[in-house]
């Protein structure tokens, strides 16, 4: 099967991808299981999914360019052209869109003047509607280079462009400090965060999200002192007495035939 056409990497370029790629397969008792994270790799590098970033993968793990191609148009998180420096994720499925989320994205549309999956002139923002950023409890979401901003508004979401445009900084509702599209595509890849206390500011999930573990370990819920939240799994077993109930016997309702007089059938007009 001949290969994507596609220039190859500048040679150093190519030199210190092979060395990250290398590290990278060698995690996995199949070479090619490392296809995703090798994905990011290149899309740290370009800041997108290029055809060069596809024959790269394919030649580091003995793939055809079409079947990197099939994962890598598969999964939304491999951009397909240039992604801003912070690209931001609005979510629109059933629970956000009603809440908020489809207004956030038509009004971020306007107010940066692009669509989705378009960049500002600039190239510090890009926009994407994204099915479930997988906080339900927290929505309407929007998320910026996979960080969660939560309980958002039109309002809120504009300042939020707004300040990433203006270099100004911004701190997720939870977890750890922005940091460019590239440099996390490299940390999806699988490299640490060497920025200094990142990886202490991952946080935890807030009690609407714990509120289903504590039910399950029977804990009291947050604004329930006192009182002890009962699992289904740890309860007794009832033990209930059979009910008897007398069969129920219906009535048959038999109707007489009807009987008209001659004549009566009708009349012609």
């Amino acid at each position: 099967m001949p290969a994507l056409p596609a220039p190859p990497y500048p040679e150093e370029v190519r030199a210190r991808l092979a060395a990250d790629a290398a590290e990278l397969i060698g995690r996995y008792p199949q070479a090619r299981s490392a296809l995703l994270p090798l994905l990011h790799l290149v899309q740290a590098e370009e800041g997108f999914v290029s055809a060069t970033g596809i024959r790269f993968c394919a030649e580091q793990l003995d793939l055809t360019t079409a079947e990197v191609t099939a994962v890598a148009t598969f999964y939304t998180m491999y951009r397909r052209r240039p992604a801003g420096k912070y690209h931001v994720g609005v979510c629109t499925n059933t629970l956000c869109a009603v809440l908020g989320g489809d207004r956030i994205f038509e009004e971020l549309q306007e107010h940066l003047g692009i669509r989705n999956n378009e960049t500002t002139e600039d190239g510090t923002v890009s926009i994407e509607h994204i099915e479930c950023n997988a906080a339900c409890d927290y929505a309407p979401v929007v998320m910026v280079n996979w960080e969660f901003f939560d309980d958002q508004t039109p309002q809120s979401a504009r300042k939020l462009v707004d300040d990433l445009r203006a270099g100004r900084e911004v701190r997720p509702t939870r977890g750890a400090r922005l940091c460019g599209f590239k440099e996390t595509a490299r940390i999806l890849a699988g490299f640490p965060d060497e920025r200094p206390g990142a990886n202490d500011e991952s946080g935890a999930g807030g009690a609407p999200s714990l509120a289903g573990l504590r039910l399950a370990r029977g804990e009291a819920l947050p604004g329930t002192p006192g009182t002890r939240v009962v699992s289904p799994r740890h309860e007794e077993p009832r033990h209930e007495e059979p009910r008897h109930e007398e069969p129920r016997h219906e009535e048959l309702r038999v109707e007489e035939p009807r009987h008209e007089e001659p004549g009566q059938e009708g009349t012609e007009a």
